[in-house]
């Protein structure tokens, strides 16, 4: 590694770790209404979208009529995008006329975005229209993270309140979220982007003639709006189709750098928010304290074994040097390996490199940064509302150890609040090693896989663990746009995504109602270096003992063969 290099390391933690404290409180006084320095600009907009959708922002929910609202707001959200992507070539706004998608095609990405996932069987440039983009994926890329960022207030709100019958509001938690939340911090990547060299026009494709004479399509596109979203909204989706690898998407160091620091942005930041609502940060530093301890496991893991020569070239021929296959060549190995760590531990498909080159070691940690339920950071919302699952979980694994009835911020665990814990801890078996195995065990789904043996195993395997658990990024090597893997993997994408959401929603208003009872010293503490290690050993254990067998067959496997 060069200077460079940790220069890179040192940046991407300054942008992410300094904000979040204060974006963190920022968020807290957005979703509760409090007066910020955006009010006297975004509020008369606000109270008018309340006017339009006929929305009493003073009228709070129960979590029944929370979770309806939610439901049918993305299922409107579904079937608006599936008739954009279906009709397209009927649509406005699309001078290549390329048709529209083929029914599953469509499906899949319509399912995808709506649920924040963003995995795309597809090349954006050559697929979809302007408007597409726009009207379909971009307000997607917007709604579906502030549905995740509801979510998580929702719990926040459980969590801290005391005897209450209601959470909120759905709509009004919606708009605080796109309003303030997401909108202002876009604007400004956005308008950076663009001065980075990143094209946002309605122009056509241009044509050009290259050195050797041949005739390529260069194309063009409103892409910083939508790059600027996808990074901070945790989607991932590409506007082109080798996604934050193409020069149009990601020209320089710096928009580099910016982009992939964007990606935990807001996740990190929510973290100090679920400390206010709880009125205590010390509860938001172990937490980031554990979500930190997992990603810089992950990532030096990763950097190591991406350092590492191939053992297939050693000999005195060839000098050891890393292998630079499927890296970002533009900007090194380091920053391949922190984008590829850094979009599993989120809920972010885009890549900068070639995930199917990786060292199998690297591979694996990609794997299992997903498989643990995307906690390290996350998505927005959706990485802390799965995090407070592990936590809750931990307390009540301390509970059992200690002989006492778990409970956390006074908040005791009884018999409904553990059996909605363990339905969450079904969701990623089921959308993984079920699906997955499905795949893998018919002779037409499996035929679609490039590799044979254990790398093989792993591109399989990959798509069905990006798809539950909403993260969108590809291992490559797999043919997905098929109808079998397009509606199999949007399976995946629906439980990954509300096979949480519904249970999160029923805790939350479980514990709203609940009674606080004091905190006295034989109470479990929730903030020291002790449970810190706890909740981190229980989110390996988890995932370990789920997944270990699996990944024995794929990443680990490949990695004992190498050199043979």
């Amino acid at each position: 590694m060069h200077s460079y290099d940790y220069w890179l390391i040192l940046g991407f933690f300054a942008l992410v770790l300094l904000p979040a404290p204060f974006l963190g409180r920022f968020y807290y006084k957005v979703m509760e209404g409090q007066r910020t320095w955006l009010t006297p600009i975004l509020g008369p907009l606000e109270r008018g979208c309340y006017r339009i959708a006929g929305v009493d922002a003073q009228a709070e929910q129960s979590w029944q009529k929370y979770t309806l609202a939610l439901l049918a707001f993305n299922l409107a959200g579904f079937l608006l995008l599936f008739a954009i992507l279906l009709f397209q070539d009927h649509l406005p706004l699309n001078p290549q006329n390329l048709p529209g998608q083929e029914w599953t095609q469509a499906f899949n990405t319509a399912v995808s975005f709506m649920t924040n996932t963003n995995w795309q069987s597809y090349s954006g440039e050559a697929t979809l229209s302007y408007l597409s983009q726009m009207v379909g994926l971009t307000v997607q890329n917007f709604v579906s993270a502030a549905t995740g960022l509801a979510v998580l207030v929702a719990l926040c709100r459980g969590i801290g309140r005391k005897s209450a019958q209601t959470l909120g509001n759905f709509w009004v938690d919606m708009t605080r979220a796109t309003l303030y939340g997401l909108l202002p911090l876009c604007l400004l990547l956005a308008l950076y982007l663009v001065w980075q060299g990143v094209p946002q026009t309605f122009a056509q494709y241009v044509n050009a003639v290259t050195l050797q004479g041949v005739d390529q399509v260069i194309p063009l596109g409103p892409a910083a709006s939508q790059i600027a979203i996808k990074q901070l909204g945790t989607n991932g989706g590409g506007f082109f189709g080798v996604n934050s690898a193409h020069p149009f998407e990601n020209p320089t160091a710096w928009s580099n750098l910016f982009e992939v620091a964007s990606i935990i942005l807001i996740p990190a930041a929510l973290v100090f928010t679920f400390g206010h609502y709880v009125k205590d940060l010390r509860q938001s530093r172990a937490i980031i304290a554990c979500m930190l301890a997992l990603f810089l496991i992950g990532g030096a893991t990763s950097l190591w074994a991406e350092y590492q020569p191939n053992p297939t070239l050693n000999n005195a021929a060839v000098e050891q040097t890393a292998p630079l296959e499927g890296k970002e060549a533009r900007f090194g190995t380091t920053a391949t390996v922190l984008w590829s760590v850094t979009t599993t531990a989120a809920s972010n498909g885009s890549v900068n490199g070639m995930h199917d080159s990786l060292n199998p070691l690297s591979g694996m940690v990609a794997l299992v940064n997903m498989m643990v339920g995307e906690v390290i950071f996350g998505g927005v919302g959706a990485g802390l509302y799965g995090m407070l699952l592990n936590v809750l979980i931990a307390v009540f694994l301390a509970g059992l150890m200690i002989g006492r009835t778990p409970e956390y911020l006074g908040k005791k665990l009884q018999a409904r609040e553990v059996q909605l814990l363990v339905a969450t801890l079904l969701v990623m078996p089921v959308s993984v090693l079920v699906l997955g195995a499905i795949a893998a065990a018919l002779p037409g789904p499996a035929a679609t896989i490039s590799n044979p043996g254990p790398h093989g195993f792993s591109q399989l395997l990959y798509a069905y663990t990006s798809a539950g658990a909403n993260n969108g990024s590809a291992f490559g090597g797999l043919s997905a746009n098929t109808p079998f893997h397009n509606l199999m993997l949007g399976l995946g994408m629906l439980i990954g995504r509300f096979g949480y959401i519904l249970p999160v929603l029923a805790l939350a208003g479980s514990l709203a109602m609940k009674k606080t009872a004091p905190i006295g010293q034989n109470s479990f503490p929730t903030h020291g270096p002790l449970f810190v290690t706890l909740l981190t050993v229980t989110i390996l254990l988890v995932g370990g003992l789920t997944f270990l067998p699996t990944l024995a067959l794929g990443p680990i496997a490949e990695h004992l063969s190498l050199g043979f």
